[in-house]
């Protein structure tokens, strides 16, 4: 008597034809798997082992073919999917019909069942497989054992598996009360067994399914999704998305799935299994048929479900696990393998990160689009309405607090109306109806018509300079509505060329578009006094601004030329020049934009990268400002730019420099004391350190501290901290100490001041530095003072890894002990750094390029050379950087430390041994050498090094 084992061959069908040598060898497996159980009755099983061999076999041949047609673009992203859950469907229904021979029989019904995204027909590599084995009643002991031992070779065959056992009324209830659970059945897909139970259990949902319990489902997952993108963050313009959750990701084009089939009475789908005879077909999404959107719209959705999975397997692939966040170490890779060489200007890793923020954009167009029809469509067929469509402003329609068109073509026939919609919305405090965006989106392609309509330019306006026309509104609502329903873009065709354009850094966190956008929005805020607590002197000049117009429309198109290749504040000027009177500008407020463009970075550049206490700097700057009120509104644009770019990128510490800087440049423009008259000044700064120190040192001390200093001295610090010197320097002398550090943390800067006193030599500045790399400290300034008797007195300003002052003492008294024993060279300081460089930057960060470059400058200075370094950041450059400075004799008067990501900007006024600047050509280009061999150490890890390559 034989024992015969039931496979069908159909299976092989349902994977692509590219696939073309999986079907032999899915018939090798099952030719193996013969074998192994076409065996007498009487004989045992084969050895478990030698099943899960042949197996694994299986599996690792057909997911080697499967990638390896992938990667070689033989496979779409959709079908190499689709191919992995058809492999996962033969490997689990093989171990479903195994659990016969292996365990006792039953003569209970029981039905094995993929949900979610494998139920749906699509796999990514490194994804869970989603099981339910679903029984009529609570499952036998013999069940449970076949249960189990599935589950142990699925495990063992390396699987990821998430897994369920519950009964059809069960399954009923769970569905009832939890989402995730109700969600995951809409894509139920029987794989074995009795599928009538399946059958029942979709019935018995789709009942459960109606009425208010389907209005709830509905309004839970559009709660669902508003809660999810707040996780992983609502903005889906960040430079490293998450492609699978984040707000324009694969999971928002699935919630418009599971809507769109629940709203049209077939929220259950019943694929067959790939064991009938009609296997699954490659699964599109539902809602490009319902026949909601147009076919222009449906074929951008299926064009973006299609882009986004082949982007997910690649970066499965490549990170070799279930990653769904585009880091930057993967970009430039996914983006080569996709084909997105470097054209022109525009590097290829910069091409394929616009291609993915347009398709986002495309995705939350759709969302706008088709799920208020989806919903209303709903509502209406059972009588859900909840408010009555009024008459509304200029012969708008009025729904609850809601504006919209009178009719679905309004804005097709007159164009002029979208803008005069969102106009009376402005004016009336309403805001926008899901069906009005969502014809403005269709809609926006008129736009064209009104680039030169001097009605639409005022309204623009209006609705550009709106955010602080009202103070009880905290963010501006319109330019990020303008903008992605794209009446920005075709109004402006230069912002349409920024749209999704990112830069491919760790310093900015947002695509161009994005950043301007939010760079307004700060503005608004400013000026409305709803950061007056962060930037209190900033809310002070805006109170009293005489050019709002021109301040919101040069904000806005500060980088409307970035990615062009260039300085783009140059090409913006130009381009400002032309796009200015389009908008309805006179030429003085054109001229005034596009000289803020031209600018502005300049007041950041020479705040964090300059001597602001060298009277030269003062001087050239005023001189190129000219005017307070250009003054104005550069320091407000420079605030909001940086404010844009990323939160952490503003602190204390750049607004006091910023505060400083401008404070003195509107001095000098003011007519007041000129920046080269300084005797005054220097003999001000010594009375009132006097008069502080009078009562608190005797009068031999003070007047010896009082002769210390030179003029630099006494110009670069307040009275305050003159006295801590002095203070400072007394106990060193009381206690008869070389060596004497202290640290002052400055709450309201968000630095801590670190003064190091000592006998000045060569080397000093680049020994302190190396005891900080070794703490970990972040250095943002550093003035380098040596008294008239020899002694040195450095002062560095210097935060944690956070951006902030360091507050407890434990951590401040290592940071002193670690600079005395550098100092007292009781520790090597080489070794040190290079064990905390051993630590490495992250992998996602080594991709950045950062190409290193020195600038020499004698003009920028009547006393000192400047040198400029940018290059990677790294534990410890500052350390090698000033020891190679050192090294050619050059003493150090102060040191400027900016990061922008990456990329380390350290500036160094620098003179000879005897105090004179370097103009030896010869020289020059020597220390030149020098520096830059300094930037790339040959301690680097090859993957460090291949970055910096």
């Amino acid at each position: 008597m034989k024992k015969t084992f039931y496979w069908s061959d159909n299976h092989s069908t349902s994977l692509p034809d590219s696939l073309h040598n999986s079907a032999p060898r899915s018939n090798a497996m099952i030719q193996s798997l013969h074998t192994l159980l076409y065996d007498d009755v009487e004989k045992k099983p084969a050895p478990r082992e030698e099943i899960l061999n042949v197996l694994r076999r299986f599996l690792g041949n057909g997911r080697a073919d499967i990638r390896r047609d992938f990667e070689e673009r033989r496979l779409s992203g959709i079908e190499a999917a689709h191919a992995l859950a058809t492999q996962a469907d033969s490997v689990v229904a093989t171990l479903a019909k195994l659990s016969e021979l292996y365990n006792p029989t039953s003569d209970e019904a029981f039905c094995l069942c993929a949900t979610g995204g494998y139920g749906a027909g699509l796999l990514a590599p490194f994804s869970d497989i989603d099981i339910l084995f679903l029984t009529a009643e609570e499952p036998s002991k013999a069940i449970t054992s076949r249960i189990e031992f599935i589950l142990y070779a699925l495990w063992d065959l390396g699987l990821r598996v998430g897994h369920a056992t519950r009964s059809v009324q069960g399954s009923v209830k769970d569905a009832a009360t939890d989402l995730t659970i109700q969600t995951a059945l809409l894509d139920l897909r029987p794989l074995y067994g009795d599928f009538t139970l399946a059958q029942q259990l979709r019935e018995s949902l789709s009942i459960a399914l109606q009425n208010d319990n389907l209005s709830k489902f509905l309004q839970d997952q559009i709660n669902e999704r508003f809660n999810r993108h707040a996780r992983f963050g609502d903005n889906p313009y960040v430079v490293e998305p998450n492609i699978k959750e984040g707000r324009g990701s694969l999971r928002d084009l699935q919630t418009l799935n599971w809507i769109g089939r629940a709203a049209l009475g077939c929220p259950i789908t019943f694929q067959p299994g790939p064991l009938e005879e009609a296997p699954p077909l490659i699964p599109t999404p539902a809602f490009a048929s319902f026949g909601f959107i147009t076919s222009r719209e449906a074929h951008r959705a299926l064009r973006a479900w299609e882009f986004l999975w082949t982007v997910r397997l690649h970066l499965h692939y490549i990170t070799g696990r279930g990653e769904e966040r585009l880091t930057f170490d993967v970009q430039p890779v996914i983006g080569g393998r996709m084909g997105y060489a470097t054209h022109g200007r525009q590097r290829g890793v910069e091409r394929f990160m616009r291609h993915y923020f347009l398709t986002a954009r495309d995705v939350m167009r759709l969302t706008h689009v088709l799920q208020p029809t989806i919903i209303m469509g709903f509502q209406e067929q059972h009588g859900e309405m909840s408010s009555d469509v009024m008459p509304g402003p200029k012969n708008f329609c009025r729904i609850a607090n809601y504006i919209c068109p009178p009719t679905p073509n309004t804005f097709e026939h007159n164009p002029r109306d979208m803008f005069r919609m969102l106009d009376c919305a402005r004016k009336n405090n309403l805001k926008l109806h899901p069906l009005a965006i969502q014809q403005l989106i269709r809609n926006a392609r008129y736009a064209i018509e009104l680039r030169d309509d001097p009605e639409t330019s005022e309204i623009f306006l209006n609705l550009l300079c709106e955010p602080s026309a009202d103070t009880t509104k905290a963010i501006p609502f319109w330019l990020p509505i303008l903008n992605e329903t794209d009446l920005l873009g075709r109004l402006l065709p230069d912002w349409s060329k920024i749209v999704g354009q990112m830069q491919f850094d760790s310093y900015h966190i947002y695509t161009v578009d994005e950043h301007t956008v939010e760079a307004v929005r700060i503005m608004g805020q400013i000026e409305a006094g709803h950061m007056a607590d962060e930037i209190p002197f900033a809310y002070t000049i805006a109170k009293g601004l005489h050019s709002r117009r021109v301040l919101y429309v040069a904000t806005l198109l500060h980088d409307i030329a970035k990615g062009r290749g260039g300085d783009h504040s140059e090409i913006g000027a130009d381009l400002a020049l032309t796009i200015c009177p389009q908008l309805g500008l006179d030429p003085e407020e054109t001229d005034t934009v596009s000289w803020l463009i031209l600018h502005h970075l300049l007041l950041s550049q020479t705040a964090f990268t300059r001597d602001i206490d060298d009277p030269r700097t003062i001087l050239d700057l005023a001189d190129t400002i000219q005017s307070p009120e250009r003054l104005r509104l550069l320091l407000l644009l420079t605030i909001a730019d940086m404010r844009a770019v990323s939160p952490k990128v503003w602190n204390a510490w750049k607004a006091t420099l910023l505060k400083e800087l401008f404070s003195r440049v509107a001095e000098v423009l003011e007519g007041g004391l000129a920046a080269t008259e300084q005797d005054g000044r220097v003999a001000h700064a010594r009375e009132l350190a006097r008069d502080g120190l009078a009562s608190l040192l005797p009068e031999e001390t003070i007047s010896r501290f009082l002769a210390l200093g030179y003029p630099g001295y006494w110009l670069g610090f307040d009275t305050d901290t003159h006295m801590r010197h002095a203070h400072m320097i007394h106990k060193a002398q009381e206690d008869n100490s070389d060596i004497r550090v202290e640290a002052y943390s400055i709450l309201d800067r968000g630095v801590t001041e670190l003064t190091v006193l000592c006998q000045d030599h060569s080397g000093l500045f680049a020994q302190i530095a190396g005891a900080l790399a070794i703490a970990g400290v972040s250095i943002v300034d550093a003035r380098i003072h040596t008294l008239s008797n020899g002694m040195a007195l450095d002062t560095f300003w210097i935060q944690d890894r956070d951006g902030q002052s360091f507050e407890d003492p434990h951590h401040v008294e290592r940071l002193k002990n670690l600079v005395e024993q550098a100092l007292l060279n009781t520790i090597d300081l080489k070794k040190e750094i290079s064990e905390t460089r051993h630590k490495g930057t992250s992998r996602r960060l080594r991709a950045i390029h950062v190409p290193p470059r020195v600038v020499i400058d004698n003009t920028a200075s009547d006393r000192f050379t400047v040198v400029e370094i940018n290059g990677r950041d790294r534990p410890g450059l500052l350390h090698d950087v000033t020891t190679s400075l050192s090294e050619q004799s050059l003493q150090i008067s102060s040191a400027h430390i900016t990061t922008y990501g990456m990329r380390a900007v350290d500036v160094f006024y620098v003179s000879d041994h005897i105090g004179m600047k370097i103009i030896d050509t010869a020289r020059l280009n020597k220390i030149k050498k020098v520096l830059l061999n300094s930037l790339t150490p040959q301690t680097l890890t090859n993957d460090e090094h291949l970055a910096v390559l």
